[in-house]
């Protein structure tokens, strides 16, 4: 733990809590509006959709050699746009939607930048390890962040979520510019490959980690729907998916305490597939205690996944084009959260919730498998192997 790791680990802890409190804090905030809940999911929907647009398009950016200043400057963007929306509660809705998709958008960068600088700050043989470490960070957040924007909503003032995220973002934003400026190697050669079709060639990640998000908003969204079938308190949902994010950072904590056989991209498929099996079981488990124990073991096996696609990527992909990539896979997560949101809607409709559950489960299995075939190919041509192609040609 050297001093950049640790102001590391604050830089995304201050990135973090704001993006895992906006989708509910802007419930919350717009709850006793005459726009009311609908307002609220259309808010949060907006900083979502914000989110999707916003990683790809600047996380392109990333690559060469300006990273700490377009992250401090996306995350003082979104700071400025969490803290004007407490104050424009009244402005019409367009207002408040572009605000919202603007708090999404300005630092979706950041998570896939961040990622990338934690790489370059360790050695090489304990990159699994510092991956491992910040998804026990991410998950900690995410299990914490629903309580907190709970008890300042309803205890302090319902724009006091907005106002924390906007708080700390800027102090990610500053902090930022004591993390020392790493210099990207860029892709050399006159064979080597532009950013757009190297970030490409990693698509069979991305396939794996929106198959994983499918995943998880499946036994997310479908979860009080299952509850209610089974006469078990609705309220029970907000405890067990506390659990699930706490299980997913103890999972995160356990990969990386050892070095687990075979290459990542084979533990990664393999415990997805585990993951799916452990989702089926909350369908066919009896009782709280059977949903429980599903979703705690889910768990553990999800945050497994994450940090083993977050490994695949940076062995698949050359080091300059990690950052940007890193931020396609953050937009492609969530485009597989959402569409998963709205197919989840539309068979609880048609069907039972457990029927749901296992339906999702299906549709996650089915990419893995797309997934799994295109890895079995040959490795895409990374820019060092393309750079001494042309200078072998160069000295022929």
């Amino acid at each position: 733990m050297t001093r950049e790791l640790l102001l590391w680990a604050a830089i995304s802890l201050a990135g973090k809590v704001p993006v895992a409190m906006a989708p509910l804090a802007l419930v919350f905030f717009s709850r006793e509006s005459p726009g009311g809940y609908t307002l609220g999911a259309s808010l949060a929907s907006a900083y979502v959709l914000g989110e999707v647009v916003g990683a790809p398009l600047l996380g392109t950016r990333l690559g060469d050699g300006r990273m700490r200043r377009e992250l401090s400057a996306g995350l003082l963007a979104g700071a400025l746009a969490f803290g004007v929306l407490p104050f424009a509660h009244s402005a019409p809705s367009p207002v408040l939607l572009a605000l919202a998709f603007l708090a999404g958008a300005a630092p979706a960068a950041c998570p896939g930048g961040l990622r990338a600088s934690l790489t370059r700050l360790v050695d090489d043989d304990l990159v699994p390890r510092a991956l491992s470490a910040e998804a026990t960070l991410t998950q900690c957040v995410w299990a914490a962040a629903p309580g907190l924007v709970v008890l300042l909503a309803l205890q302090v003032h319902p724009g006091a979520p907005l106002l924390l995220g906007a708080l700390l973002a800027a102090t990610a934003s500053l902090l930022l510019f004591l993390l020392p400026e790493q210099r990207v190697p860029e892709s050399a050669g006159r064979s080597a490959a532009p950013m757009t079709r190297t970030l490409l060639s990693g698509w069979p990640v991305y396939l794996t980690s929106a198959a994983a998000m499918a995943m998880l908003a499946t036994a997310e969204l479908v979860l009080p729907a299952l509850l209610e079938d089974r006469d078990i308190a609705v309220g029970w949902s907000g405890p067990l998916l506390a659990g699930f994010a706490l299980a997913g950072a103890v999972g995160a904590l356990c990969y990386g305490l050892r070095t687990w056989p075979g290459p990542v991209r084979v533990q990664s498929l393999v415990l997805l597939a585990v993951t799916a099996a452990c989702v089926c079981l909350i369908t066919l488990l009896p009782g709280l205690g059977g949903i429980a124990a599903a979703l705690l073991l889910a768990g553990v096996l999800q945050s497994g996944v994450m940090v083993t696609r977050n490994l695949s990527l940076r062995e698949r992909l050359p080091e300059h084009a990690h950052a940007a990539a890193y931020s396609v896979m953050y937009a492609v997560q969530g485009v597989g959260y959402s569409a998963t949101a709205s197919l989840s809607a539309v068979a609880l409709d048609l069907a039972s919730p457990s029927v749901a559950i296992l339906g999702g489960v299906a549709i996650t299995l089915l990419i893995t498998a797309v997934s799994a075939l295109a890895e079995r190919g040959p490795e895409p041509r990374t820019n060092t192997d393309s750079a001494a192609l042309a200078d072998a040609d160069d000295c022929t």
